[in-house]
């Protein structure tokens, strides 16, 4: 019970930075522009070299947007606790 009320109001602090935080928005959109991408290549059975090498570096760089997300919601959380 308790990790849903965490994932409920995690997913409502990132509505709010959604809208608050420029940084967070682009974040968000450049992960959805890599998980299109990654979507887009593993629609082929078979992938080249060139295209191991690019699913390699989208997943990187989703993973690295993704933390940086996750930091700023981090940093959030700690400023909204510290206002109490």
């Amino acid at each position: 019970m308790e990790a849903i009320i965490l994932n409920s109001v995690e997913r409502e602090i990132k509505i709010v930075l959604r809208y608050r935080n420029k940084e967070f928005k682009r974040l968000e959109d450049l992960h959805q522009h890599y998980d299109k991408k990654l979507q887009s290549l593993n629609e082929y059975h078979f992938h080249t070299q060139d295209q191991k090498i690019k699913i390699l570096e989208l997943k990187k760089l989703k993973l690295h947007t993704k933390d940086r997300m996750a930091a700023i919601v981090r940093e959030y959380k700690d400023q909204s606790s510290q206002n109490i």
